[in-house]
């Protein structure tokens, strides 16, 4: 992870196969600011195997242009319809093979920890999260669509847990996580 005070610039990604939420932030010690939000239209096109060509291109795409160093992208969760979790982990997988390809590092997030780092709440709503959001980063107006909240979250999320203690690769949930774990280092 960069030093405190550096700059470091992230890729948040909501998977979707209608509609991909992505967003690229540049986040230090203090400061997160946005310096992309948006979402890939994916509905017009047919062919479920030219949406996966597309999330590849536009992602790579964004990702040579703003440089980010770290892709966070929201895991899957399961749902009661198969062909649509499959055709979700396909989505998933062109974006991180986009990553992957770049150089970047991959992080995934589960939706329930998402939540949790932006209000508090691992079941919050999806309006509850984009309004926290709009009030954590000073938005002027919220996006259209909920998955460049989403996406957005995602981001904010990484830079949370980025801030973390971390030991030795642990990543830990707070400091009475790490002195729970480590009786030993307190004097």
């Amino acid at each position: 992870m960069a030093a405190a005070s550096e700059k470091k610039i992230i890729l948040g990604v909501d998977p979707g196969t209608n509609i991909l939420g992505y967003s690229i932030v540049s986040a230090d010690k203090n400061t997160i600011k946005i310096i992309i939000n948006g979402v890939i239209q994916l509905k017009k096109t047919d062919d479920h195997f030219t949406r996966l060509s597309i999330i590849f291109e536009k992602l790579s795409t964004y990702i040579k242009e703003y440089q980010p160093v770290v892709m966070a992208i929201e895991a899957p969760f399961f749902g009661k319809n198969v062909q649509s979790m499959l055709k979700l982990g396909r989505a998933q997988g062109a974006a991180i093979v986009a990553a992957a390809s770049n150089g970047l590092e991959v992080i995934e997030y589960s939706p329930r920890r998402i939540k949790q780092s932006i209000t508090g709440k691992g079941n919050a709503s999806k309006e509850q999260v984009a309004k926290m959001l709009q009030s954590m980063l000073q938005l002027e107006s919220m996006p259209k669509y909920f998955d460049e909240t989403d996406a957005l979250a995602v981001a904010v999320c990484h830079v949370n847990a980025s801030k973390r203690p971390a030991v030795a690769g642990k990543q830990y949930k707070g400091w009475s996580d790490f002195i729970q774990a480590n009786p030993g280092k307190i004097k």
